[in-house]
């Protein structure tokens, strides 16, 4: 079972996770991130990290629920497949990378490329308003949900 951990403070991550999840098919669990619980990650199989960059870095919703769970899951979900989704304004590498390291640390194994959402928002004004994702990149969000429940389904992962 596919778990896609979101969090998102102007929508679009949300909509990313949302898309994801219809691809995945009806076995899989959306949880927002400042409500998962160790439990939650320990009976899925894989997991979709889904956010924003901010400040060319993870959103603090998502590093906080990374920091409460990190010790609790260590030593117990090596190997498990994960995926990522950044919706960022201008790069979303900064994310990226951060996460990437977090999860080394509990051994995960990256399935498929990361799929940064570029959102463009570059004012304050952009960058604080509700967000719209362009169908094009909710549809590769929704093929990359789709992508890892079949091969977490089929045991490729």
């Amino acid at each position: 079972m596919l778990a896609i951990v979101w969090h998102s403070r102007t929508g679009a991550s949300h909509a990313l996770a949302r898309a994801a999840a219809r691809g995945a098919g009806p076995t899989v669990r959306l949880l927002a991130a400042e409500q998962v619980q160790a439990d939650d990650l320990l009976t899925a199989s894989g997991y979709l990290f889904v956010c924003p960059e901010n400040l060319g870095t993870l959103s603090g919703t998502m590093k906080e629920m990374f920091d409460r769970l990190y010790y609790p899951l260590l030593g117990r979900i090596e190997g498990r497949a994960y995926g990522t989704v950044i919706a960022a304004g201008s790069d979303g590498h900064g994310a990226e990378a951060q996460l990437d390291r977090i999860v080394t640390g509990w051994r995960l194994r990256r399935v498929a490329e990361p799929l940064i959402a570029m959102i463009h928002a570059q004012t304050p004004e952009l960058i604080l308003a509700e967000k719209t994702v362009p169908a094009e990149i909710l549809a590769a969000a929704e093929e990359l949900g789709s992508a890892m429940a079949a091969g977490l389904e089929q045991g490729i992962f």
